[in-house]
């Protein structure tokens, strides 16, 4: 039986803290760190960092929709970062940092509005969501130091500092529902 993933491209600040927390999730096939939202062909990261090409940080989620769903998987997006600050998550600043969501199918989009009026209406920050909801553009995949960054370097100051928690928050409020860690 071929199992038919779906795609999800979410940006929320660093791709390096989205891609720690969406990896250790159940129905989770692959996730790539990379870039989208720009004018710019295949930028580079420090092109992007300048602010100039227009483009988000942003993970490509590959998942099992019979494992876990998109509406699941933007339940952690919201839970994992601040989707009030325009342009910037804590000490990351830049449009770089927004908070987007690029949706792949008319039911995407509609998910999003679902989820996005839902929480809206939760009033679970005193400030107003502003994730930019757009169709997908195209995904430039980040340099390859990029991917599995926290993984492959715990120890660095900021994995140790702004990775890690949003890690141990996923896997305390989402216990049910990561890969077997052992």
């Amino acid at each position: 039986m071929t199992v038919q993933l779906e795609v999800a491209t979410l940006g929320g600040g660093c791709f390096w803290c989205l891609e720690a927390v969406f990896e250790q999730l159940r129905g989770v096939e692959k996730v790539e760190s990379g870039y989208a939202g720009g004018e710019v062909p295949d930028p580079s990261y420090k092109a992007v960092c300048s602010g100039t090409t227009g483009h988000a940080e942003v993970v490509q989620i590959a998942f099992d929709p019979a494992v876990i769903s998109f509406r699941e998987l933007l339940e952690v997006f919201f839970a994992v970062h601040d989707p009030t600050t325009l342009n910037r998550q804590g000490n990351d600043v830049g449009a770089q940092y927004r908070s987007t969501i690029f949706y792949h199918t008319p039911q995407q989009r509609e998910t999003v509005v679902d989820v996005i009026a839902g929480l809206s209406a939760q009033k679970l920050w005193p400030d107003p969501i502003v994730t930019d909801v757009t169709p997908s553009t195209t995904f430039w995949k980040a340099e390859d130091y990029h991917q599995g960054y926290f993984r492959t370097n715990p120890t660095q100051g900021y994995c140790q500092w702004v990775v890690g928690p949003k890690v141990a928050k996923t896997r305390k409020a989402f216990a049910a529902k990561l890969k077997d860690l052992n």
